[in-house]
């Protein structure tokens, strides 16, 4: 039972906070209106991926947390990294402030880099999980380019 518990929160922190980040920016999101860069998803594309990442996020912080793996460094890094992502998207779609979101998407993709190779060390399984994410993280840092440039 607890191991479920561990899992249960470690999961839905991550889905609430992508969650609420979206209902705030749900009236302000004005990507299919914008010229898109090459390979640019439909934009039904973006919930469905965010989700995925989110509950393998969660997976990968619960495996640290059930192994007693989880200290201060790891904690930091996880939550300052999450707390990164979503202001991405206020900065992205609420204020339009494209090119900043692009050095901001930056800072994420090292958070990230830096989040993989600590959860790594502790173990291998909880650092795998996170690449999906940070390839996706790393072609929304091209989608974000190439929507400042062309727009």
């Amino acid at each position: 039972m607890e191991k479920l518990k561990i899992y249960a929160k470690s999961i839905l922190v991550p889905v609430i906070v992508g969650g609420v980040v979206g209902i705030l920016i749900s009236g302000f999101i004005d990507y299919n209106s914008l010229q898109k860069p090459f390979l640019s998803p439909p934009s039904i594309t973006f919930p469905i991926v965010w989700t995925i990442l989110y509950i393998l996020m969660g997976i990968s912080y619960g495996r640290l947390k059930e192994k007693g793996l989880v200290d201060k460094d790891i904690s930091t890094i996880y939550y300052v990294q999450l707390a990164v992502n979503a202001l991405w998207s206020i900065f992205f779609f609420i204020l339009k402030w494209r090119f900043f979101s692009f050095i901001w998407i930056l800072l994420l993709e090292v958070l990230v880099g830096i989040m993989i190779f600590k959860f790594y060390k502790k173990d291998k399984l909880s650092g795998l999980l996170q690449i999906p994410y940070i390839i996706w993280t790393l072609f929304a840092t091209y989608l974000n380019l190439g929507i400042y440039l062309l727009n």
